[in-house]
């Protein structure tokens, strides 16, 4: 029920997520599941439990998957499976949750942090081929958002480079690219069962596809102690097993999870619709991708100003997320610094997460887009707007009628520029924004000078010409 009332708000009038309003739909099938698994007493490893797997694994289009505690598990097993560890690097973004890198690590393999493209958020794949070295194993695309990751060119780096592909689809479920599953690409994808996914349980949960029999039985004992039958341990193992009980609960939000996924589709459109000439930038979807919308997140300048007034009009939001993982004190062993990743920190800045599920009513998405139209209306120098050649780089009007907008090009010392280079708008009173260099610029009319930022030096562009 949606109101326009201007009273306290207890509740949020367009809460961030709704499992209540979820669970009210399946309560009937999701209680007789659990009473089920109850009164069978059928508790671990359970007959629920391998139903979910083959029906999960017929879902993805693959031949196995397998049950494991979480998502973060499902990519660390994979890894062990395939006997990445000490002294071995993993590439894998900067712009994700931290789980994916924590996995990697938690195998004693070093994850090696690459930027993300700024149109999918996903891993940028030109610089996956730039961090490869000689102790690189394997490449985790991370399908951040619902938004699947460029899968057959990552492939082709990987097979050039004889590296395994573990694609983290914790966010992608019922996502496709080319055709083709989130998580059916590679060597073996990971799932996260958490409760706000577009598949989640009531509880921790994830899993490990794969069309490799051999990684699926060794991922079947790594999960359980390293045993192959009860008290036969071939290699030491962990406890990383999915609960029956949550097994059951999955199976039957599965059979809804097609239906859900098209409602989340139907939000997005209608997102699109009524914040299209809004000034936010807006997600989109790449030629042959089809999301799974687990996030609708938008790039705005002011963000948190814009989170405020949001919450002071009813909606809640996330930030996802706000600080690039190379920027967190838990990987300060890496050596990175500001400006290594130049659009995962501008993400970072400039990322919202809009309210995003299947039961989400059309009225709450319009009164979600009434209060981001009124704010921009009123703050518009947090707008986005379209450059020649660049989609949502941020531009503001004190800054239109300049006739020589300053861009400032990060990272190498040296003038050399190619067409995927990244670039960024300055502009008073600082701050940057990054967007790829448009194909009709001509590079040779540009004018490099020294200038500082964030403390370093870096060349500046001082002439723009189309």
């Amino acid at each position: 029920m949606c109101t326009n009332t201007l009273m306290p708000l207890k509740q949020p009038l367009v809460p961030f997520v709704d499992l209540a309003a979820q669970y009210r739909t399946i309560a009937a099938e999701v209680e007789q599941a659990a009473t089920r698994v109850l009164r069978e007493a059928d508790y671990i490893l359970g007959r629920e439990m391998k139903r979910f797997e083959q029906e999960f694994a017929l879902f993805c289009e693959t031949k196995y998957a397998v049950g494991v505690d979480s998502g973060t598990s499902a990519i660390e097993l994979a890894l062990r499976a395939y006997e990445i560890g000490a002294g071995h690097e993993v590439i894998t973004a900067a712009n994700s949750f931290i789980a994916t890198s924590l996995a990697i690590s938690h195998t004693g393999a070093t994850p090696v942090l690459v930027d993300v493209d700024p149109r999918t958020y996903t891993i940028d794949v030109a610089a996956i081929e730039r961090a490869i070295t000689p102790r690189t194993k394997a490449i985790i695309p991370v399908h951040l958002y619902g938004h699947p990751a460029y899968m057959d060119r990552i492939q082709q780096i990987a097979e050039r480079h004889r590296l395994f592909v573990i694609e983290d689809a914790c966010q992608a479920h019922g996502a496709r690219y080319r055709g083709r599953r989130a998580g059916s690409w590679s060597h073996a994808s990971a799932f996260s069962f958490y409760p706000g996914k577009n598949l989640g349980a009531y509880g921790d949960g994830g899993m490990v596809v794969t069309n490799d029999q051999r990684i699926a039985q060794r991922i079947e004992m790594l999960r359980n102690y390293g045993q192959q039958e009860k008290y036969h341990h071939l290699f030491r193992g962990y406890n990383r097993r999915l609960d029956t009980l949550q097994a059951a609960v999955l199976r039957v939000k599965l059979r809804y999870l097609e239906s859900w996924n098209e409602a989340r589709r139907r939000n997005a459109a209608l997102y699109h619709k009524f914040l299209k000439e809004s000034g936010v930038g807006l997600p989109s979807e790449a030629e042959d991708a089809t999301s799974s919308w687990h996030l609708y997140v938008i790039r705005v300048g002011h963000r948190d100003a814009l989170r405020e007034h949001l919450a002071s009009r009813g909606v809640s939001t996330g930030v996802h997320y706000p600080i690039p993982i190379h920027l967190q004190p838990a990987y300060h062993d890496l050596g990175h610094k500001v400006g290594d990743f130049p659009v995962s920190e501008s993400c970072a800045r400039s990322i919202l997460s809009l309210p995003m599920y299947a039961e989400l009513a059309r009225c709450q998405i319009e009164l979600v887009a009434e209060a981001v139209r009124d704010f921009m209306s009123a703050r518009p120098d947090a707008k986005l707007v379209d450059v020649p050649g660049v989609k949502h780089a941020f531009y503001p009007p004190a800054m239109q009628s300049h006739p020589e907008p300053t861009v400032l090009r990060a990272g190498r010392q040296t003038p050399s520029l190619s067409q995927s280079s990244p670039l960024f708008f300055r502009w008073p009173p600082g701050g940057c924004r990054a967007f790829s260099l448009p194909s009709s610029f001509s590079t040779s009319r540009f004018r490099w000078v020294p200038t500082s930022i964030t403390g370093r030096m870096m060349p500046l562009l001082e002439r723009w010409e189309d």
